[in-house]
């Protein structure tokens, strides 16, 4: 079986096909044109620089289109890249298509499914509970599908699904042992704190912000649906309800300077805003260290005051969950006593 990019050790021979993620012209210090690429594949990414490209090969390689690339494996300032040695473009009866290329949340769709029905369900204040509804109504394929970031945490496929599910999560537990907490409140900000992303993000094979990602970002957006959606069940806008809601969503990066437009004045808020920033971390934290040999540091970690972490040789981590490890979908509801079709509760 072919290595994935990320089975490669440094020093090792690259013989791999993968989706360019990225593709950026730049130019060295003596003016020539080069590739400052990103190869992706279901491991995760690595860059390479393609010295010296001509305007052909600017036209061929960019960022969508699956490549074949060989080199070695090596490393820059402590972070893997890939020394280009040749690359071209797949040919016929070779791997073509950009989906076969892109890593996934280590969740089955199905699964993810599953346990946002179960949180909706959670939900039982009347007012968030409809809003909530409405929204995924609108954007519920998107949100199954969407990564949570471009490249900094939960940045593949699902990403949005399995870190605002796995927020959830972390609420409900939360509010088990800490009471005087509104565990409605937490759970509907879960799911809608980063809903945004659908529009702020251009979807799941090679990401960019849009337009309207670029000019108002995923916070304001988002608050922008939940006010579109209230309208539509023709909720005041200014009852109790609404508004605590929407603020628990606006404050969740907890400081202007980090996009939130108000800092948290609620318990709910300010714990919706640690327990991202924890699930967050967690996820760069781990992506990272799945990149570092044991007995080594980890590359920088921009979104973390650029600190590298070490990984110990003698401390043992379980692994990543696969599709092979996940418990079955429950083949019933329990009340209803019949399959569960997730998408008709929106």
């Amino acid at each position: 079986m072919a290595k994935l990019l990320l089975q490669y050790h440094e020093n090792d021979t690259v013989d791999a096909f993968a989706l360019l993620k990225k593709a950026d012209v730049r130019q060295t210090k003596t003016g020539k044109d080069y590739l400052a690429l990103t190869f992706s594949d279901r491991s995760g990414d690595i860059p390479g620089n393609l010295w010296d490209v001509t305007k052909e090969g600017i036209d061929q390689f960019q960022a969508g289109r699956v490549v074949k690339v060989t080199g070695t494996r090596s490393a820059f300032k402590g972070s893997p890249q890939i020394q280009i040695s040749q690359l071209r473009l797949t040919e016929d009866g070779e791997p073509s298509s950009a989906a076969d290329f892109i890593k996934s949340a280590p969740v089955k769709k199905a699964d993810l499914e599953s346990e946002l029905t179960d949180t909706i369900f959670k939900i039982t204040q009347p007012t968030w509970n409809r809003l909530v509804r409405q929204l995924f109504k609108k954007f519920h394929d998107d949100f199954m599908e969407f990564p949570a970031a471009k490249t900094n945490h939960h940045a593949f496929a699902r990403g949005l699904a399995f870190h605002s599910l796995s927020i959830a999560r972390l609420a409900d537990k939360v509010s088990d042992l800490y009471p005087q907490l509104n565990k409605d409140l937490l759970l509907a900000g879960a799911l809608l704190h980063d809903l945004g992303k659908v529009i702020e993000l251009s979807g799941p094979a090679s990401t960019e912000y849009t337009r309207a990602g670029k000019l108002i970002g995923h916070i304001t957006l988002i608050d922008e649906q939940l006010v579109l959606a209230a309208n539509e069940l023709k909720m005041d806008l200014n009852q109790e309800d609404v508004l605590i809601l929407r603020h628990v969503v606006l404050a969740h990066h907890g400081l202007l300077e980090y996009g939130s437009p108000v800092r948290p004045q609620m318990m709910e808020a300010e714990i919706l805003h640690q327990l991202d920033e924890m699930d967050a971390s967690i996820q760069m934290m781990t992506g990272a260290m799945e990149q570092t040999e044991p007995g080594e540091f980890s590359k920088r970690i921009f979104a973390m005051d650029n600190r590298a972490f070490y990984r110990p040789e003698s401390v043992q981590r379980a692994a990543s969950p696969t599709d092979d490890d996940l418990p079955p979908l429950p083949p019933e509801d329990p009340e209803a006593g019949s399959p569960i079709d997730p998408t008709a509760l929106f």
